[in-house]
């Protein structure tokens, strides 16, 4: 009886909370390729989901949703893409209320995507808490109300993505190497950043094949520039140092992360990347990172 009951305890706290990690990503090349009709852009880009994560614990509660974190920055409110996940969710499958918990270490404005991989990882830890097991198609439908990026997160991996980032493809493998993220103390408004694309989009250039670069055998990484460099760096030369920095330190690509602040190298070696942590690590935020491989 003893045992028994032993392990209907343990079976019962797994199932009432959960602990998630919330991963990261950055962009391998980024063209705006136009301004739609309901104002937002089309684009062209390849996601590549890495390691360095926040964390989530979800809990069930009887009804309503409670937010925490350990930054000031997100509320217990409609603003924050946690809550509104949770909602969108139950709205459409009637579940119960949940408590969130974020351990935040993806920077806002990071060009890392943490809000949305955050977003993503709700709408996932929800399916486990309450055993729902929508299709793809489902969880892409409630993700799409909350941001362009959070359909990505869904799978995470290697990705292609067109439209305003919500038509995915997804791709073999990853991209392989270390990635040294360096993140300034910039916070850069998406926004604001499509806001001032207009040069760009008076000069349009061919959409290029990423997907066919990816192939190669040795991968062209000067065919993917990030277009939005060209409107961040004058507004931020801090930004154009560090890449020059990373490049000079041996890295095989270096580049913005989407239009967020996060300027990353991809390293071979690993003491090189290590290496050239230490010339960041006292002035920045620095991380190391290895991609995720698409769960295919």
């Amino acid at each position: 009886m003893g045992l028994h009951g032993h392990c209907f305890t343990i079976r019962n706290v797994v199932m009432r909370s959960i602990s998630l990690k919330s991963y990261s990503k950055v962009n391998i090349g980024l063209q705006i390729m136009g301004k739609r009709p309901d104002g937002f852009h089309n684009i062209n880009t390849i996601f590549q989901e890495i390691n360095f994560h926040d964390r989530i614990k979800l809990e069930k509660k009887d009804f309503g949703c409670d937010f925490s974190s350990n930054v000031d920055w997100l509320k217990n409110d409609d603003s924050n893409l946690c809550v509104k996940a949770w909602k969108q969710f139950s709205n459409k499958y009637e579940i119960g209320g949940a408590s969130i918990n974020l351990d935040k270490q993806i920077p806002q404005g990071s060009g890392l995507g943490g809000g949305s991989s955050n977003a993503a990882a709700v709408i996932k830890g929800l399916c486990q808490l309450y055993k729902i097991k929508p299709n793809y198609e489902e969880l892409v439908s409630i993700s799409k109300n909350l941001g362009a990026d959070v359909s990505f997160f869904l799978k995470g991996g290697l990705q292609e993505a067109k439209g305003i980032g919500d038509i995915l493809t997804q791709l073999p493998g990853f991209i392989d190497g270390l990635y040294l993220l360096v993140i300034p103390k910039i916070k850069i408004n998406t926004e604001w950043a499509y806001n001032n694309c207009k040069k760009i989009l008076d000069n349009p250039k061919e959409e290029l094949n990423f997907v066919e670069f990816l192939k190669r055998k040795e991968i062209p990484f000067k065919f993917f520039e990030n277009n939005f460099e060209s409107i961040v760096v004058p507004t931020y030369p801090e930004i154009a140092g560090i890449k020059e920095k990373l490049l000079g330190c041996n890295s095989k690509f270096a580049s913005l992360s989407g239009s967020g602040s996060t300027v990353y190298g991809i390293f071979d070696d690993e003491a090189e990347a290590k290496t050239a942590e230490s010339l960041f690590s006292s002035a920045y935020t620095t991380f190391i990172a290895r991609p995720i491989q698409n769960k295919l």
